[in-house]
């Protein structure tokens, strides 16, 4: 009959206090009645308390890969400088910085006399178009019965094109400042201009204020769009061959302990880089919500499908010279049974480990991801993680 080892909670708590130890030299060992078991159960309290992760264990491309760096970037279509294109007063500043905005949003108002002028000539063009159409049909009419020269009627006409393509001008204009013709025509005179967003993302660095002088050239604001953050990769000539649009990539974040995104190959730049000696392979990536550009990474680019079973690094324990994972054997709703598994291990990469389990494992079973080396600890051996 299986015998089980039941973590008591006066020992566990010896247990956790011995790891938050650093000068302790003694290890704490649990009594347990028979010495050989290589089943652990512990509380769903006790699992909560030491920080025990599960996973899955997977199959993953670890050898016909190859390793590149790079970071994450944004098109310059997924990035944009907010500017006006009349000079003025920055009169109001609407967004804060890291705020989310659409294309077209209000984002600061801009105050210019020459804005209300613009806004008079349109109504004086207006007027001017009125008179010219009157006089055109008039001499139409004329021409028509007979009683006027052609030389009216063409001169006429000549006004008449001219102010409507001049009307059509200023309307151009009004809208690219923004000032809507409907409510300018209902007889609203805008004495301020609207900035509106140019794309849609978060806002960046705002580099004006309220009373701030702004024209043509002055950058108000940027704005990035980073759902479209894809990464590039610094492939070396060597590897090159080997690459090809549609294979996948598995990204380790540098800088964001080793989390791994995945993406696959985009486009292969054509443009050879004479100092890194290496081509920029575009990545595009499946799920790129919450990075940001800017971001190192080291990648994998999957050469072809030769997959292996492995487990994350920390899910392998070294111990009396054999490597060593935690399987869960037995589950209900209060507590955890964990069996101890001898694997071989082959590649590593990007905190994975590939292996071979000494003993058939079910295709969907529950692995301990973090907390291994407790679990180790717990049975009175010596353990180290795999690196």
């Amino acid at each position: 009959m299986k015998q089980i080892k039941t973590i008591t909670p006066l020992i566990f708590l010896a247990i956790i206090t011995t790891f938050a130890s650093c000068k302790g030299n003694e290890k704490q060992k649990t009594e347990i009645e028979n010495a050989d078991t290589e089943i652990i159960e512990l509380s769903k309290q006790q699992i909560e308390a030491v920080g025990i992760e599960l996973g899955k264990i997977e199959q993953k491309n670890l050898s016909s890969v190859v390793r590149a760096n790079g970071q994450l970037v944004l098109t310059p279509q997924n990035q944009a400088d907010v500017n006006s294109l009349i000079a003025g007063r920055i009169a109001e500043i609407v967004v804060t910085e890291g705020e989310n905005v659409r294309k077209g949003q209000t984002l600061a108002y801009l105050e210019n006399l020459e804005i209300v002028r613009l806004q008079e000539s349109y109504f004086t063009q207006k007027q001017e178009l009125a008179l010219s159409r009157q006089e055109y049909e008039r001499q139409q009419q004329l021409s028509a019965e007979n009683a006027g020269t052609g030389k009216l009627l063409q001169q006429a006409e000549s006004k008449y094109e001219s102010d409507k393509v001049r009307l059509a001008s200023l309307e151009t204009q009004l809208r690219h400042l923004n000032i809507s013709i409907n409510s300018l025509n209902s007889g609203n005179v805008a004495g301020k201009i609207p900035i509106a967003a140019p794309i849609s993302g978060v806002i960046g660095k705002i580099y004006v204020k309220t009373g701030s002088y702004a024209d043509m050239q002055t950058v108000l604001m940027d704005i990035t769009d980073n759902s479209q953050v894809h990464c590039d990769l610094k492939v070396f000539e060597k590897d090159l061959p080997k690459i090809k649009v549609g294979q996948i990539a598995e990204i380790s974040l540098t800088n964001q302990g080793g989390k791994i995104i995945t993406g696959k190959v985009q486009t292969i730049n054509q443009s050879f880089d004479d100092e890194s000696k290496s081509i920029s392979v575009h990545i595009k990536i499946d799920k790129p919500e919450k990075l940001l550009p800017g971001m190192y990474v080291s990648a994998l680019i999957q050469i072809d499908n030769q997959l292996v079973t492995a487990v994350p690094q920390d899910a392998i324990i070294n111990a009396e010279g054999k490597k060593f994972i935690f399987a869960l054997a037995e589950q209900d709703k209060q507590h955890f049974h964990f069996k101890k598994i001898e694997v071989i291990t082959g590649t590593v990469e990007l905190n994975f480990v590939e292996i071979t389990p000494l003993e058939t494992l079910p295709a969907d079973a529950q692995i301990v991801t973090k907390g291994a080396f407790y679990l180790m600890s717990m049975i009175g051996e010596e353990a180290s993680h795999e690196h």
